[in-house]
């Protein structure tokens, strides 16, 4: 599994720099400024449902020099922002189709994950932003975070080039996101046949610690690289009562950013220096902004909670949250 997903980092890289001629054309007429890469990668992880991959994806178009660093960093912003309200979609189609009653409980863990996620994101984002000029000015220099030397395996890399030799860069590009897809799907197998139970009786009583419980998400998210299974733990105890919202709120919080964890492999993978510290400043002001949400905590969940109330209660607030999830990455698109 671990070899399958190098290798698919490595061949999605080499099929990246193989199509770069036509990949620039159509980035240059869609990525005209940050705003519009941060509205590409925001839909990207509406049409694949994975913002892991249009993470990867992002990390291999700036390892072939075809967006910026500051574009990167949104671009990874915007595959977070865009995997959490992926989530929403999925409670709201549930909702229409089934009786208004069932609003609540089709939406409720997702629009939490997602409230949750947008509430570190976009602070995050912005201080981010703001700090990539002191990223770029890093690059070169050991001082602060050094460049790292990463080399896989020669072999991994003829592979790559006579796959892509044979079968054209399109078809390897594609190939290499199926095989990204296929890793995860492997892993999560794995994963599967971990004893759940055991971990739920094990934990739960932990959750109540916002601090362990914050630890506990990012540590199992980061440990397994799947944000899918540390909330498949966890959901279900929430589903059931045996978890309070206030409890699991800091887990998914940790989950937030052990997310990132795969991520940064990618760029470590790639062997992108400058890549590796975009993700890293991403973690670090993501870690440091939920540390502040849960020093306030109390204010923090309060309003996390009233405002989920009040989306799934109101069917205006509803309709209107369900199309700024559309409009807004839409906008940054057709209005850079």
């Amino acid at each position: 599994m671990v070899a399958l997903f190098l290798f698919a980092i490595r061949l999605l890289g080499s099929a990246t720099d193989a199509l770069t001629p036509s990949l620039r054309g159509v980035l240059n007429r869609i990525v005209v400024d940050d705003g519009s890469a941060l509205g590409l990668s925001w839909l990207a992880s509406y049409v694949l449902a994975n913002g892991s991959i249009v993470a990867a994806l992002s990390l291999s178009l700036f390892n072939s020099e075809l967006v910026l660093p500051s574009q990167l960093f949104l671009m990874i912003v915007g595959s977070r922002l865009g995997g959490a309200a992926v989530v929403v979609f999925i409670g709201a189609f549930d909702y229409l189709n089934e009786e208004i009653e069932s609003l609540r409980e089709s939406m409720s863990f997702g629009l939490l994950t997602f409230l949750l996620t947008h509430s570190i994101y976009l602070p995050t984002m912005v201080l981010g932003y703001v700090a990539m000029p002191a990223v770029r000015a890093g690059e070169g220099s050991s001082q602060v975070l050094p460049d790292l030397e990463v080399t896989l395996p020669d072999v991994i890399s003829v592979v790559a080039e006579a796959i892509i030799d044979s079968v054209g860069a399109g078809i390897a590009f594609l190939l290499a996101i199926g095989c990204i897809l296929l890793s995860r799907r492997l892993f999560d197998r794995v994963l599967d046949g971990l004893d759940e139970q055991r971990l739920r009786r094990r934990y739960v009583s932990r959750l109540q610690n916002k601090w362990i419980s914050f630890g506990l998400g990012l540590v199992v998210t980061g440990i397994t690289t799947s944000v899918a299974f540390s909330l498949g733990v966890i959901v279900p105890l929430y589903n059931r009562g045996h978890v309070k919202r206030n409890e699991i709120m800091p887990f998914v919080l940790g989950a937030n950013i052990g997310t990132l964890v795969d991520t940064l492999i990618v760029a470590i993978a790639l062997n992108t220096s400058v890549g590796v510290r975009i993700v890293l400043v991403l973690v670090a002001i993501g870690s440091v902004m939920s540390v502040v949400a849960l020093v306030f905590y109390a204010p923090y969940s309060r309003l996390i909670v009233r405002t989920q109330n009040s989306i799934v209660e109101e069917r205006v607030y509803f309709v209107f949250v369900l199309l700024s999830l559309l409009l807004v990455p839409m906008l940054l698109i057709v209005f850079p």
